[in-house]
């Protein structure tokens, strides 16, 4: 199991602004197209949520991550675990908990892991432009959950105000008005799924 910190500075898009956005990026270097799916996971009493921790199992180019996160002063601390596809689907189709360090470390949270269900889930096609040499990743999303599409624009920097700054940088010239969003995926994909 890998752990790192997640800081990310997230805006929602109109499909019009995404479009904006996207013709203004594409031609930036090492750009990358993935297209994911997360199944969130939680009790159907919503313990995980009343927790501040969220659950998910990712998958992308055919490998299955799941994932605890919770929150830190700055961040999410993210737990990573890679699964098998017969440990994810056994998961996703029967609500069977892999064994690992993410069931050690809910089990240490008190964390009933056979009440834990995949309550939603979320389709997202997602361009990719990262920047190693400045610790940056920027994404641009299409996410498809329930009966919704929506857009976001996230940027992963080593600090919020840095990301949030990167946003600025990158909407204002495209005289893109914007909030940040506060609300996760999951908890948007959950909302619309009860």
């Amino acid at each position: 199991m890998n752990n790192n910190v997640e800081i990310e500075a997230k805006v929602l898009l109109t499909k019009k602004q995404y479009l904006t956005v996207y013709e203004s990026l594409k031609a930036e270097k090492g750009i990358e197209l993935i297209n994911q799916t997360n199944f969130y996971i939680d009790s159907k009493d919503r313990i995980l949520k009343d927790n501040d921790i969220a659950l998910r199992i990712r998958e992308k180019r055919d490998e299955y991550v799941l994932t605890v996160k919770t929150p830190m002063s700055e961040g999410l601390l993210e737990k990573n675990q890679a699964l098998d596809s017969k440990e994810a689907n056994e998961m996703i189709e029967f609500n069977k908990f892999p064994k690992g360090e993410v069931a050690e470390f809910l089990e240490l949270l008190d964390i009933d892991l056979s009440k834990l269900v995949v309550l939603a889930k979320m389709s997202t096609k997602r361009t990719t432009i990262e920047k190693k040499d400045i610790r940056e990743r920027i994404s641009l999303d299409v996410n498809t959950y329930g009966n919704k599409v929506d857009y976001e624009l996230e940027v992963d920097k080593t600090a919020m105000a840095l990301a949030e700054k990167r946003i600025a940088e990158i909407l204002t010239p495209l005289n893109i008005k914007y909030e940040l969003n506060t609300v996760s995926k999951q908890t948007r994909a959950l909302c619309e799924a009860c």
